[in-house]
């Protein structure tokens, strides 16, 4: 008769917890993270500062002049654009005011000063 031997052993190994590998990051990965976040945001201020209006009242083209209001206490956008655009639509006078001064809101300030296009005679 043959015999048969058993080992204790099943045949599998006993598992390992997984080592996961450090993040190492070259001299040339940190340039090139840099180059990468770098150049966006410089065409994007290149782009947005391309309409933005000069201290001399002129945009960026030099195709439109404005002159600056200051705004008094107590007063609101849609007093000053019919202050100056007495003829004009005050909703389309408000909209290109807001857009031009870069407001969020219909709100402003005491003693600040907005750019108003010069078409509105003032």
């Amino acid at each position: 008769m043959s015999a048969i031997s058993i080992s204790g052993s099943t045949g599998l190994r006993a598992s390992r917890p997984a080592v996961q590998p450090r993040l190492r990051i070259t001299r040339r990965g940190r340039a090139v993270l840099t180059v990468l976040i770098a150049v966006p945001l410089a065409v994007a201020a290149i782009i947005g500062g391309a309409g933005a209006i000069s201290a001399n009242g002129t945009d960026a083209a030099g195709s439109t002049h404005y002159s600056y209001v200051t705004v008094h206490s107590g007063e609101s956008l849609w007093q000053l654009a019919q202050e100056v655009a007495p003829k004009a639509d005050p909703r389309d006078v408000v909209a290109e005011i807001s857009n031009l001064n870069g407001l969020d809101s219909g709100v402003i300030q005491p003693g600040q000063r907005l750019a108003i296009p010069t078409r509105y005679g003032q």
